[in-house]
């Protein structure tokens, strides 16, 4: 008896571990079939699967039962290939709401609901259609969807007029900026790459949450780096554009034109004779000189007195300037005649100015020309 028992609970461990295999390797029907949602279909089998199905719905009109009645008998969806002419296409054809009607039919019938009294208002208005009458509406729909397959496709017409409107609209001046161009082309490309690429990584998430993860904060990380990195260039070019360029005189300026050249313009007009004149390019050729070593902003407005006061007192160039600006004053806006002398002192200080240092051994400029009458 000892042996007879291990052996009975062994014969007996292989026959539930052989039944368990079977039922795994033999899937019920219901189950295989739910996996299949639709399949291709010829117009023939539309058909068919057409008269199928109304017989399925009279039978089960008739017995009400779960037999006749079962969802899993109606089968997958079609897809059904539609030629209308030179273009053809596939339309999908569902019968969830016939598997619907399916799995409610062989409950009975409900009551008819009651009309309201009269002087009620009736809050809302339901359909109220019986099983048995939505088993009769089904069929008639599978008639005429049967009757509608053997129609010929009626092809779509061609608008022509329709057309010709509205393509004189939009050649109105107001429509003008509605026709694509090479840029809203690339822009809309470019949009659809990037919806493909957040697509994909959602689909990524799902499968992988921090991958998906990483390349989300990934990317807000890569365009953050892109505005900060724009922003401080935008920021630099300001910060260029606001600070005074001191290379490039203003228009107008006396360093706008260059001292050597006052200097050449002041001998010409000593060499006529023209001793106002001359004075008067010594002085611009001076400030020009004074102004192209940064002793004060370029500005072609300032008075000779202010170009005066912007020296500092301890600046050992301002007592040659300030006789150089006396004299320029009285022979050029005073309009006093100079002489020979006025223009050699003269220029004797404008050197000096020129040259970086204060005058010396320079006298006074006289406020009379020489040979002339006090």
């Amino acid at each position: 008896m000892s042996v007879r028992r291990p052996c009975a609970h062994a014969a007996m461990l292989v026959g539930i571990l052989a039944a368990i295999a079977a039922s795994a390797q033999t899937p019920s029907l219901p189950s295989a079939q739910s996996t299949v949602r639709w399949r291709d279909v010829s117009m023939e089998d539309y058909r068919q699967h057409l008269q199928t199905l109304s017989t399925l719905v009279e039978a089960c009109a008739t017995a009400r039962n779960i037999k006749s009645c079962d969802p899993s008998l109606i089968g997958p969806d079609d897809r059904v290939p539609i030629v209308n002419g030179s273009h053809a296409e596939q339309r999908l054809v569902r019968y969830g709401w016939l598997r619907l009607l399916f799995s409610k039919a062989e409950d009975p019938d409900e009551p008819a609901a009651k009309l309201p009294k009269p002087g009620h208002v009736q809050e809302a208005v339901q359909d109220h259609s019986t099983t048995s009458q939505l088993l009769k509406d089904a069929k008639q729909r599978l008639d005429d969807d049967l009757a509608q397959s053997h129609a010929p496709v009626a092809a779509a017409p061609p608008y022509a007029q329709e057309r010709a409107v509205m393509q004189q609209v939009l050649a109105e001046p107001e429509f003008r900026d509605l026709k694509p161009t090479v840029r809203d082309s690339v822009l809309e490309k470019l949009g659809n790459w990037l919806n493909r690429v957040f697509e994909s990584a959602a689909n990524l998430k799902a499968r992988s949450a921090w991958i998906g993860r990483a390349l989300v904060w990934g990317f807000i990380l890569a365009v953050c780096v892109a505005l900060v990195w724009s922003l401080l260039r935008l920021e630099r070019r300001w910060r260029v554009q606001l600070a005074p360029d001191f290379d490039r005189p203003a228009p107008g300026a006396a360093s706008a034109r260059d001292w050597q050249l006052w200097l050449e313009d002041a001998r010409n007009a000593a060499a006529s004779g023209l001793w106002r004149e001359a004075i008067h390019f010594l002085y611009w050729a001076a400030i020009s000189r004074l102004e192209s070593r940064r002793l004060w902003p370029a500005d072609r407005a300032r008075t000779p007195r202010e170009y005066l006061a912007l020296v500092a007192p301890e600046d050992p160039r301002k007592p040659g300037l300030s006789q150089l600006t006396g004299a320029f004053e009285r022979f050029w806006y005073g309009g006093r005649e100079a002489g020979e002398g006025d223009y050699k002192n003269a220029e004797d200080l404008a050197s000096s100015l020129i040259a970086g240092g204060a005058p010396a051994g320079t006298r006074e400029l006289s406020t009379v020309p020489e040979g002339g009458a006090r």
